[in-house]
This record gives C-alpha cells, structure tokens and sequence, in this order.
C-alpha cells in the first residue's frame, strides 16, 4: 500500500522531491513511484513529477533547497556570492570539503575545496547552506583564478564594490571591513589577499599609496583625491558644449544704472531659489534704497552679498582658472560672498558631505581634485555660453562648501557670461523648478541635452528686458509671471507675449 503521504491526492508538492529532506519511508515511497512512471528522476536524489523542458527553471527557482540537499553544508564561494547568491555564466560556485563539478538541467555546480562556514557566515532560507560574510566573498574574489570561467570576480570588481560600501555606508564601514577581515584570513588561509585587500581600502581612505585598477580608484587614490564618477559627467557635458553651437545673446544692461538694476534682481532671484524670500519691494529698499536692515539681518546679506559680486568689476569679470588655481579663487569668492555668515565657514571647503533630496554631492576630501580637474575641462569648451554652463555645473555637482554653493555657481556661471560681453542669466522663480530639474536630471541621467536647452531658454528669456528702468522692468515680469511659484498653474512669458509690451505700465 503507497503511504497517505504520496498517495495522488496528497497535499505535497511532488514538482521537487528531494531525498535529502524526506524519511526513509517516504523515499521508498518515492522510489516505487519512480518505477511505475509516476515521477521522473532529475538527478540522484532529485525527482520531480514535471516534464523535462521545466526542470532548468525549476531547479532555477529551488537553487537554495537543491545546493543544501547536494552539498550540506557548503558555503556560497567566489564569484557566485558576488553577485548575491546568482549563477554567473551558468556556473554556481560553492566551497565545499572537495572540488567536484556537477551538471544540473540549467546550472552548473562548481565546489571549491576550501573552508566550512566560519563566523559571520549565515544559513540561506535557515538550510544546511551557508551565504559568506562580505569579508569572506571579498577575501576570496581576490584569490588567483584564471581562464575564461574564472572563479573569482578580479581586483577591478572587489575595487569597485569597495568604493560603492564606501560611497553607501561611510569610511567608518570600510575601517570595519578591514578589522573584520583581518581577524578571518588565518583561518582561512588568505594572508596574500588580505595584503590585496588592505592595500584596496587604504588607497580608497587616501592612507596608502596603491595601484587601483579603476577609474574611480585611480582618482581616490591620487595625490589629490577626485571624484572620477562626477569627472566623467563633466567630460560628457563638455563634449556636447563642443558639439553644440551655443546662441549668446548680447548684453541688454549697457549703463551703470542698467547693470545696477540687473545686478539687483540677479541677486534677489538668486537667493529666493535657495529659499532666502523677501518682497521685492522690501528687497529693493535696503539693497539699493540704503535702508537700514532691523529684520532677518542674515538673510538681508545673503542678498547683499551676491548683488556686491554681480555688481563689482573685479568679482562680476572673473573668470574661472584652470587647476589648482581654482581653489584659492573660489575660497576668496565665497569669503566675500558669505562673510556675514560665519557657521558657513566662508572660504573655508565643507569637512562634512552635503546632500540635496537624493543626490550626495562630492566628498570632502575629493572637492580640491574634483576642482582641479573639472576646472581643466574649461579652456576646452568656447568661451561665452558654453563655458558658463559648464562653471556652473561644476561648482553645482561639486558643492565644495557648507552653504552658498547654488548662489556661487550662478556668480561663476555670470561671470563667464560678462567676460564675453554676453547678457548674464537671472533664473525667476517660476523657473525654479526647472532649472533645479535639468540640473538632477544631468547628475542621475548624465543627460546634458535637457540642461543646455533649459539654460538657453532662460537666457533668451533675460535678454528679452530693459534694465533701465527698474519700476518698469519688475512689472513687465510680473505680467511675465516671474515672480510666480507654480508652474503648473502658469506659463513664463516673454514681454513680446504681453499685449500691450511697449505701452507704458
């Protein structure tokens, strides 16, 4: 009589059967099933009631049940734990008391001799199967191996996950790491890759000399250390400004009173994207009305500190050096602008990571290399527009200080701009949003298409005023909707859109 258990009826699901987790009665059972035709038998100790062509997705799907059955006790290994518990190339890797390979119906199995489970490695799916600890899948995917299905996944794939645990977690993970893994290579024979291992993370941390093999690597370990992620990003910028004529509209403030009164709404739009809101009125009064400052005295000089440099000969034509000149530039700038505000540490690079929403901008220690390096990309772009654009996005993806960074990059990006005789680039606020947008969308996407189209529409938009007399040209943007805040509920317009433009207001 077939036991209840295997009976047709029953409830077990017969599409794998492993002896492994069955009784002795019950694998018996199993075995007679075979016989009649009822079951088919994958491999040794593996029976399914499923037709062939199902079974490499099914051992697939069971990996974690069919490795603990087949190998007990074994531990993920080598280039199969790197990638998370995966086959790689239909290979699936395994550390185990012998080295064997085994073909099973869409996976390879591939046990290497090595070591049981040690401390910090952890049973899968609470089986007899065992995923290594980070220090063990990194110690090991730096051993030797060599061939096209190599076991290990090389110092370029272990370099390059260390800089992401770095970016992700912090330095302090890194300092971890390495404590971690050097209390576990004796006991797993890898003296020589914990010395691969340690000399990987001290040229991340920047405290030993090292070959790296990346990109990313290399620029860490530099003398000064750069961001080569954010280096790239620039390179792709700047090889669409040089492929991409930029339009350079002529400047329209060609008076001292013209350029004060564009220097001023410069300024006052500039602070109310970083959240600095006055009235524009009230803004007006103590910027070029002199009165005297009683409330939000800190606010005010934000205000007063980017109209000074929009507005002053020697801050207004700078234009940007190239290499390590940059950096004492750029801290002098920041001095002048932000020098009411000592917690922001004017001229002073940030020594904590800043973030916006989900972007993490530079890290401290690779600000001056980034600097440096970003900045040689300027000479390589046209002057004028093109090489405004890419000032700015390098101060804006750098963010080298505490506070004022979004302020400084439209200063650098104007700067370009007047050097050149071209008009300068008030951002409104309706166009807030926007500008912030194309900015992320070139950081996330590394599309810069979105951003140049974005900035030569607003510069157009600028152009299109008369500076000269302030009262009219704040209320021709008013009807302009540049003082608006949603973008959905209203449309930036040009003054040739306003009926009536050149009427008096």
């Amino acid at each position: 009589m077939v036991p209840l258990l295997l009976q047709r009826n029953t409830t077990r699901d017969e599409s794998l059967l492993l002896y492994a987790e069955l009784g002795a009665a019950e694998v018996r059972s199993v075995q007679r099933r075979l016989k009649e035709g009822g079951l088919s038998r994958i491999h040794a100790g593996i029976v399914t009631n499923l037709p062939q062509h199902e079974w490499p997705d099914l051992i697939s799907r069971h990996r974690i049940r069919v490795l603990a059955a087949l190998f007990p006790g074994a531990v993920v290994g080598f280039k199969s734990a790197f990638a998370g518990g995966a086959t790689v190339d239909g290979i699936f890797h395994l550390t185990h008391t012998w080295r064997r390979k085994l073909a099973l119906p869409g996976m390879t199995v591939q046990t290497h001799a090595g070591p049981a489970a040690a401390q910090g490695d952890l049973p899968m799916m609470g089986r007899n199967l065992f995923f290594p600890s980070q220090s063990r899948m990194l110690l090991e995917n730096l051993s030797p191996s060599r061939g096209s299905n190599a076991k290990s996944a090389g110092q370029e794939a272990v370099e390059r996950r260390l800089i992401e645990i770095s970016d992700a977690r912090g330095e302090e993970a890194l300092n971890r790491l390495r404590e971690e893994s050097r209390a576990l290579s004796p006991l797993l024979g890898m003296d020589r890759e914990l010395a691969r291992l340690d000399a990987l993370i001290g040229g991340i941390l920047g405290t030993r000399k090292t070959q790296m093999a990346t990109a990313e690597g290399k620029g860490l370990a530099a003398a000064t250390p750069y961001d080569a992620r954010r280096l790239e990003l620039m390179e792709r910028l700047a090889a669409q400004l040089r492929a991409s004529p930029m339009r350079q509209p002529a400047s329209t403030a060609r008076t001292e009173r013209g350029r004060t009164h564009f220097a001023f709404l410069e300024s006052y739009f500039s602070n109310f994207i970083e959240g600095t809101e006055f009235e524009v009125s009230e803004a007006r009064g103590f910027v070029l009305d002199g009165r005297p400052i009683t409330q939000r005295p800190k606010d005010s000089h934000d205000i007063l500190g980017v109209f000074r440099q929009a507005i002053h000969p020697g801050w207004a034509n700078q234009t940007l050096a190239a290499g390590e000149a940059v950096l004492e530039q750029l801290r002098a700038r920041h001095a002048d602008q932000m020098k009411e505000r000592p917690e922001a540490d004017p001229g002073e690079f940030k020594t904590r990571t800043n973030r916006a929403g989900n972007t993490e901008f530079v890290l401290p220690r690779m600000v001056r290399g980034t600097l440096m390096e970003g900045s040689r990309l300027l000479p390589t772009v046209p002057e004028g527009t093109a090489r405004a654009l890419l000032a700015m996005f390098l101060i804006s993806e750098v963010h080298p200080f505490t506070d004022g960074n979004g302020r400084l990059a439209r200063l650098v990006m104007n700067a370009e701009l007047s050097v050149a005789g071209s008009c300068r680039i008030i951002i409104p606020t309706l166009f807030r949003e926007e500008y912030l947008d194309c900015l992320r969308n070139l950081t996330r996407n590394a599309d810069p298409v979105p951003y140049l189209n974005a900035m030569q529409r607003i510069h157009a938009w600028t152009a299109a005023f008369d500076y000269e007399d302030l009262d009219r040209v704040i209320a021709m943007m008013t009807r302009c909707n540049a003082f608006e805040r949603s973008p959905v509920q209203h449309r930036l317009l040009l003054p040739s859109q306003i009926e009536g433009a050149n009427q008096p207001t």
